[in-house]
């Protein structure tokens, strides 16, 4: 009985189903947050008072709903490679890692997780995300 593995002769092919794959991840749930917000009826939480996007739950639920797809698309645009997503992965990557730090007293060990998460994407994504060049290319 034989197995068959994934193989492919693109160098780093597993990293950017990697970075897809949290980016996509990260867009789900976003998209559960933005339904989330959606739905909540309750009092509004003290820190959201004076919040950049008003107080209105709502309006964040617009935002993350936004963000969402934007990911999710990303994630699947950066794994057959195209070069915008790319961009938005690296800023995607960016954004989580540094807003995880907020989180830092709050929850330290998904904060550094979160935080370890986005610098692989951005790694993937660096390395291994740009165009392939002749020597790269698969046959």
């Amino acid at each position: 009985m034989t197995t068959t593995r994934y193989d492919s002769d693109e160098e780093g092919s597993g990293w950017l189903i990697f970075a897809g794959t949290i980016l996509g991840l990260a867009g789900i749930m976003r998209i559960i947050d933005a339904f989330w917000a959606f739905g909540y009826h309750g009092n509004l939480p003290a820190g959201l008072q004076d919040g950049v996007l008003g107080d209105n739950v709502k309006n964040y639920g617009w935002v993350w709903l936004f963000v969402g797809i934007i990911l999710l698309v990303s994630s699947f645009f950066v794994i057959v490679r195209l070069q915008l997503a790319r961009w938005i992965g690296f800023i995607a990557a960016a954004i989580g890692g540094l807003s995880a730090m907020t989180w830092m007293p709050y929850y330290p060990v998904w904060s550094l997780v979160y935080i370890a998460l986005a610098v692989l994407v951005f790694y993937a994504l660096a390395r291994y995300g740009g165009r392939l060049d002749a020597g790269r290319q698969t046959s």
